[in-house]
């Protein structure tokens, strides 16, 4: 085995948190090599939304978004639990806005608030119906310069040139609905065409982000290796030194080593070991298959919330799982199990719903049940409104259409009269514009993705137009939420509360901050960044806090 380099932090994982962390080390005077074993970098962060939820930012301040720390505080307690220890919460909220600044000041990024996002439990002690993400701003391509052709590609790209913001999505699943909606698209499909005339394409979203940041390493002069696996930790006496990387290589760390290396999502065993489904419906990177958690336990790390993910309800389409977020929340639709029964709000928080569906035998796959109008008005995974679905969706049996709600449930295999019951009751909701069983539409977040035009309840509109159509719902995620326990200065922790010395993690890497809760768009992203950050403070010496 030969040495590649000696350095003095060795991070592991190219999305935000492992990004994050080498460039905060950088500019503290650290050396700082980064390793993806994947020939792109970005990992999940390039396929995401982009968004970071980090309450009391600058951002938001300059945005008028009114907030305060001690009813973040009440809100995370509440969201995360019992589970999560204070000092970890309290180093998260302590730490956001100081990264973020910190990003801001060495990237060519910069970020807006998403304007009245809720966050996900606005009603609850410390919510704000307001909502604490931002996102990136577009970013000019051009700014990346040499790093573009290896920036790992999106989820679901947008049409060539079109630069589409979460702030600009909300509009656009109204489809046909809303003046904003025609407005929103007219705007981004000019902009997209003057940007392909000018030959400046736009980055948003997760892309953005990842990009940026890639950017600010390069400007930072930190050394990124890619199509770089680590095969194992090195160790002497009880210290983390450095990493095995590629195929022989040594790469050795004198203050330590960063494991930003993402979740389990796509590792078969692992999902199996320790969760109810297993990697076929995941939306997250395909490199991330637990590498780093493995790593850790094997040197006696403990592990947290392994059961966990960033669940949400998808369709299984014949192209891949397509996570559904609008569709669910949009009026003229319900979701059934397999007896025809209504069970969740369908507007819920997208790990909320699909808690529902684990809850109980019989619920996976669930139904998405709509009807013609709301194919009319509304985008539907990514189909704008009164075209025609793909037919290999119903080939497989993944989409059904049907002029009658007895043929649907045929199709389906749920009894006729329980599926017309269910529809019946929940029009009855939708006509005087309260759902009593589930309370859909309720709460702030769950009209976010309503559509204002439809009254009383943006969320509730009846499903009685022929066609009526069906599509398969499962439980999928946007990666696995458990991990390696860290404590507030992000070290990897043993079953007895001991840090392993010159051992970090942050991102998926790590158990989530957020326990078993979901606190708001970017309860992902802001912490894996914001952990990842101090991570790095702690190996240069800097005192936090």
């Amino acid at each position: 085995m030969t040495d590649d380099g000696e350095f003095d932090i060795v991070v592991v994982g190219s999305g935000a948190a492992g990004m994050t962390a080498a460039l905060t080390a950088a500019h503290h005077g650290l050396r700082a090599v980064l390793v993806e074993k994947a020939d792109v970098y970005g990992g999940s962060t390039a396929r995401s939304g982009g968004g970071l939820w980090l309450p009391g930012n600058d951002v938001l301040r300059q945005a008028g978004v009114t907030d305060d720390t001690a009813s973040a505080r009440t809100y995370l307690a509440h969201v995360a639990g019992s589970e999560v220890p204070a000092a970890r919460r309290e180093a998260f909220l302590a730490a956001g806005p100081a990264m973020l600044a910190f990003v801001r000041a060495h990237t060519p990024l910069d970020f807006a608030w998403v304007p009245g996002y809720p966050d996900y439990h606005p009603e609850a002690p410390g919510g704000l119906p307001g909502g604490r993400s931002v996102e990136p701003r577009p970013l000019g391509a051009r700014l990346i310069g040499p790093d573009l052709g290896t920036l790992a590609p999106p989820y679901r790209a947008a049409p060539d040139g079109v630069a589409v913001t979460a702030a600009d999505y909300r509009w656009l699943s109204l489809g046909i609905r809303h003046p904003r909606a025609l407005a929103t698209a007219a705007r981004l499909v000019a902009s997209g065409l003057a940007a392909r005339l000018r030959h400046r394409r736009r980055l948003t979203m997760g892309q953005a982000l990842a990009a940026g940041l890639r950017a600010g390493l390069r400007a930072a002069g930190v050394e990124v290796r890619l199509g770089t696996p680590m095969a194992g930790l090195l160790v002497e006496g009880d210290r983390v030194t450095g990493i095995r990387a590629g195929t022989g290589g040594r790469l050795r760390a004198r203050h330590g080593v960063l494991l930003a290396s993402g979740g389990f999502e796509h590792n078969e065993q692992m999902r199996r070991r320790y969760q109810p489904v297993g990697a076929a419906w995941t939306v997250g990177a395909p490199g991330n298959t637990g590498d780093g958690i493995e790593a850790g336990r094997r040197l006696g790390a403990a592990l947290d919330l392994m059961d966990e993910a960033w669940w949400g309800p998808v369709l299984p389409l014949t192209g891949g799982p397509y996570f559904c977020l609008a569709e669910r929340n949009l009026p003229g639709c319900l979701i059934v199990d397999a007896a025809g029964r209504r069970f969740v709000n369908e507007s819920a928080p997208y790990v909320e719903a699909v808690h529902a569906m684990l809850a109980v035998p019989g619920r996976v796959p669930a139904w998405l049940v709509t009807d013609q109008r709301y194919r009319d008005r509304y985008l539907f995974a990514g189909h704008a409104p009164r075209t025609r679905l793909p037919r290999r969706w119903f080939d497989a049996g993944v989409a059904c259409r049907a002029d009658t709600l007895d043929g649907l449930a045929g199709q389906i295999g749920v009894a006729a009269e329980r599926l017309r019951a269910s529809v019946e009751r929940f029009n009855a909701f939708a006509a005087h514009g309260h759902d009593d069983d589930l309370l859909r539409g309720d709460s702030v977040y769950d009209r976010y993705y309503g559509d204002p035009r439809n009254r009383p309840n943006p969320c509730l509109g009846p499903v009685t137009k022929p066609p009526f159509y069906a599509f398969q719902v499962v439980p999928g995620d946007l990666g696995t939420k458990g991990g390696l326990r860290t404590d507030e200065r992000a070290r990897v922790l043993r079953g007895d509360g001991t840090p392993i010395p010159g051992l970090y993690a942050a991102g998926n890497a790590s158990a989530s901050v957020m326990g078993r809760g979901y606190a708001g768009a970017g309860a992902t992203l802001g912490p894996a960044m914001t952990f990842g950050h101090l991570a790095a403070l702690d190996l240069a010496g800097v005192a936090t806090g």
